[in-house]
């Protein structure tokens, strides 16, 4: 059985719920393990960013089994949406998208946070598949993803496929939604991320992206089920940033975010780090959960 390894002083204690340097790799309902990315100490956190237990992953999976016990939490059920945020941010960034999808009541949502600057994408896609794995009950998977969110989804489902193995039994996929995600090289991030000293604070990630993409690029899955893309720009050829060529949201490129096999496009009139929170965005992301399209079946804009 084993031990909780932990400070007792710092238990029952509120912290800010991960930021940079955590990274979410378990959930049950409100509950979630952390992991730390400088030296893999695990904490369990509740729904308010409580932690009530610390150490080793299997202590903090005890802990939430005491829980789980203590106050007879049934089972998790349903349809679920994995939502992820982008580079740089954090899990608060994709509140607002969260809430807005909860409300339907159609669905259970589950907003990861994983360190951006601390990792490279294929350890946050390592991340992720934690959990996947930990929905256990939620019969449909869905993903709603931000920017660099989005090639952690597209890296999730290559290690699937190389490693051969399948969601957990009883699982399958629903849809996704990719908002203004860097399918091709975004080229800001050719022209800002350069340097050791940027480099260090920016992260393996950011590096994959400016400098790495064409390893990075064999390594992205496109998805095998249904899936949309929102991207963002004026409308005018010229976007948002006079650093950037075409049309853009301010950092990603409207023709970059395009992948072929995508069941439905659409571009608005929204910045890049806004996206999220536009009630456009929102209406449009939940309409494709449930439906496959962003406005109607009949002006769906498939991506060939």
């Amino acid at each position: 059985m084993p031990t909780l390894d932990f400070d007792p002083t710092l238990l029952l204690s509120k912290t800010v719920g991960g930021l940079q340097l955590w990274a979410d790799v378990w959930f049950f309902h409100e509950y979630r393990i952390q992991c730390h990315a400088l030296d893999n100490h695990y904490r369990l956190l509740d729904g308010s960013n409580l932690r009530l237990a610390s150490g080793t992953f299997d202590a903090c999976r005890d802990k939430l089994d005491e829980i789980r016990n203590e106050k007879k939490l049934p089972p998790m059920e349903g349809k679920a949406v994995v939502l992820l945020h982008g580079l740089f941010r954090t899990r608060a960034a994709m509140t607002a998208l969260c809430k807005f999808i909860d409300m339907s009541g159609r669905y259970k949502t589950f907003c990861m946070g994983y360190p951006t600057s601390r990792g490279s994408v294929d350890a946050h896609a390592r991340s992720l598949d934690s959990v996947v794995r930990s929905l256990e009950g939620m019969s449909e998977i869905n993903f709603v993803a931000h920017s660099l969110g989005n090639l952690v989804v597209r890296h999730w489902l290559h290690n699937l496929n190389e490693e051969k193995r399948r969601l957990p039994q009883g699982q399958s996929f629903g849809r996704m939604v990719m908002l203004t995600p860097p399918n091709g090289q975004p080229e800001v991030a050719t022209l800002l991320i350069r340097g050791a000293v940027v480099n260090f604070v920016a992260g393996p990630a950011a590096q994959e992206l400016a400098t790495g993409w064409e390893g990075l690029e064999t390594k992205l899955a496109t998805p095998t089920f249904e899936f949309g893309v929102l991207a963002g720009g004026r409308g005018d050829g010229k976007g948002f940033n006079p650093l950037v060529t075409g049309d853009d949201d301010g950092v990603i490129t409207v023709e970059s975010t395009r992948l072929a096999g995508a069941r439905d496009f659409r571009v608005l009139p929204v910045l890049h780090t806004f996206f999220m929170d536009d009630q456009r965005a929102q209406e449009m992301t939940l309409r494709f959960l449930d439906k496959g399209y962003f406005e109607s079946d009949e002006k769906r804009q498939p991506v060939g």
